[in-house]
């Protein structure tokens, strides 16, 4: 096993919180480099581009309508930068839009890459995209927002991990600042620095109250007098631990976790992230509370926990003998917020969960402590042409931060994983490619393993389950496991050539390698009786060349010499090639490991009509005669549902 990285370029790819998933629209072969450029400078980014202007073969996702695919987009909540004028994003939008708060944010790029306008959601990751992407691809932001471009920061976007408490305030507050008033600023917990050494108006009498605050409420009288234009952040200083039973309801953990923190007047909004014991890194309630809180959830082993011993108020000799440390919740709160942070708030428990809160000095950065759970996708890319891949496909893979795969397979995702750690192994490894993937999950990375087709069908999604079930590891026990199924090679096959799945059929490997002769012979002859249509993957190897034809001979004596082969070679490749031949005819020198072969049954057709030639299999609409042929078929205009009668 060797690993290297892909990209050409040192520097890794921008974070996409917190406006991921992200569509970069490309609607001419010209402005598709800055596209691509853009895509692999962002995780989980993807290329769309118009299918009649742009190379299918170099997107992520082709589309036919500009329009119709900008607003599906759109409402499907994804960041959109578009290459492309502006009036063209306005116009496909402006029907959308819902508020300022709702909009994703979308960009608009010229092809030169040379300035990044956020159109729509500004303040909603938008400004802060269009910088980024400047700063990176040398180009220049235009931030038309009055705030950013008079005061120099948006009041409304505070750093990552920062929360606004009191949106409400925003808008008056920024329409005095920009009018004169000046800002009277409290930092009471957090990292303030963006805000104390900002070009922001401040003076100690300031008319206009800016607190950083772990605390719920404003309970100051300092804000009596300006509580319209009081503006109050909650920084990520909360480290909140906690502790479960297996099988805990996710209600008995968030009840405890909500009650508790209203009890000491702690701000949901001030906690950085959810922690705990990597026992319970695949605990169901605890990513959930993670998830309902809105923050990452990190994990330390019990020797981490068990360092923090002498600080826990509330040690417990029957937990250290069932984890290993003597207190979850208050070990894991202290390990994260480190040895200059304190714990705030001892155990709190109910009958099946624990919780603690420790605060922090200064800002926790959630990525640096503990590790997440590993995260291991199984993805099937499809015979290799990119409209081929699915986008939750582009999706899993653009977020992993590692990339498992044979190096051809590798080399077909192109600049989807420039900038990730790449590990490749030879064609034959696959067991150590498996292994490989689940160790590096099992560190807590967000590891994607790639197959070609799908990846459930003759491919890795198997083995991966097969070494869980062999091995039954704890660490890998832990480990979030996702596949995501891919076009397969009997699929694009039978989409070139016509329809000749159209009825029953199963696919039979011809590789003796790991399942015995006999059986697949035993298999062949029972899908021959059964008169199936059939697929065969690895019809041959370089030592292998008898088993082919020894197929084709079992089925000759089921049907006709005549029965149409299909051959189909390097699909969705630029050098693909598409055969039809008779079965009597197959040959084993006309195929390679790279072909797929598809075997009609005896009733599969092969017919030529004008130009083209075509191979179907019938269902049998023909038997339900002439009146089913004639049947009226209505018409209809499609209707968004902003356009039908409430």
């Amino acid at each position: 096993m060797t690993a290297h990285n892909s990209s050409n370029t040192p520097v890794p790819a921008l974070p996409t919180h917190p406006i991921a998933p992200i569509a970069v629209i490309c609607l001419t072969q010209r402005a598709l480099p800055m596209a691509k450029r853009i895509a692999a400078s962002l995780q989980g980014a993807s290329v769309h581009g118009l299918r009649t202007r742009v190379s299918t073969k170099d997107v992520d996702v082709a589309f036919d309508d500009t329009i119709a695919h900008l607003q599906r987009t759109f409402s499907s909540d994804h960041v959109i930068i578009g290459v492309c004028a502006s009036g063209i994003l306005i116009r496909a939008l402006a029907p959308l839009l819902a508020g300022k708060w709702q909009d994703a944010a979308v960009l608009a790029v010229d092809e030169a890459g040379k300035t990044f306008i956020p159109l729509l959601g500004g303040h909603h990751g938008g400004n802060r995209l269009a910088r980024d992407l400047a700063d990176r691809l040398g180009g220049i932001a235009a931030i038309t927002t009055p705030g950013d471009a008079m005061l120099g920061l948006a009041l409304d976007e505070p750093p990552k991990g920062w929360k606004l408490g009191t949106p409400e305030t925003i808008k008056p507050a920024t329409a005095a600042l920009l009018a004169g008033a000046s800002a009277r600023l409290e930092i009471e917990a957090g990292s303030g620095a963006w805000l104390t050494n900002s070009t922001l108006p401040q003076s100690e009498d300031g008319t206009i109250l800016i607190t950083a605050t772990a605390r719920e409420g404003a309970d100051d009288d300092a804000i009596s007098d300006v509580s319209d234009t009081a503006i109050t952040y909650h920084p990520p200083v909360l480290a909140l631990g906690v502790g479960c039973e297996r099988g805990c309801p996710i209600d008995d953990l968030y009840d405890l976790v909500t009650e508790t923190l209203a009890g000491q007047c702690l701000s949901v909004k001030a906690i950085a992230c959810v922690t705990s014991i990597d026992l319970k890194a695949d605990e169901a309630c605890v990513h959930e509370l993670a998830r309902r809180l809105g923050v990452p959830a990190r994990f330390f082993d019990a020797q981490t926990l068990e360092a923090e011993a002498d600080r826990l108020v509330t040690p417990s000799d029957v937990v250290f003998a069932e984890t290993g440390c003597h207190g979850v919740a208050e070990g894991a709160a202290l390990a994260t917020v480190g040895p200059n942070g304190k714990l705030i708030v001892p155990k709190h428990k109910t009958k099946r969960a624990t919780c603690a809160v420790a605060l922090s000095q200064d800002d926790i950065t959630p990525e640096t402590v503990g590790k997440a759970q590993g995260k291991l996708s199984i993805v099937g890319i499809g015979p290799g042409q990119t409209g081929w891949r699915s986008p939750e496909a582009s999706d899993l893979i653009g977020r992993a931060s590692d990339i498992v795969g044979y190096q051809m397979y590798l080399d077909l995702l192109g600049p989807l994983i420039d900038g990730k750690d790449c590990h490749h192994s030879d064609l034959g490894a696959e067991e150590a490619r498996a292994r490989h993937a689940l160790e590096l999950a099992a560190t807590g990375k967000d590891v994607a393993l790639i197959g070609s087709g799908d990846a459930g069908i003759y491919a890795l999604a198997t083995l991966v389950f097969e070494l869980l079930d062999r091995e039954d590891r704890s660490d890998w026990n832990r480990v979030a496991v996702q596949v995501s199924p891919g076009i397969s090679a009997l699929q694009a096959a039978a989409s070139r050539i016509g329809a000749p799945l159209g009825h029953d059929f199963c696919a039979i490997s011809l590789s003796d390698l790991l399942t015995p002769r006999d059986d697949i012979l035993r298999r062949l002859k029972a899908a021959a009786e059964g008169d199936f249509v059939i697929a065969f993957y690895n019809p041959v190897s370089k030592r292998r060349r008898d088993l082919l034809a020894k197929a084709r001979d079992i089925l000759l004596d089921h049907r006709n010499a005549d029965t149409p082969v299909v051959l189909g070679r390097q699909l969705g490749r630029p050098d693909e090639e598409i055969t039809v031949v008779p079965l009597s005819k197959l040959e084993v020198d006309m195929v390679d490991m790279l072909t797929t072969v598809l075997i009609g049954s005896s009733n599969s057709r092969h017919i030529t009509r004008g130009e083209n030639q075509w191979v179907y299999t019938p269902r049998g609409y023909a038997k339900k005669g002439p009146d089913a042929a004639n049947a009226p078929v209505s018409s209809s205009t499609s209707t968004s549902k902003n356009d039908k009668a409430e």
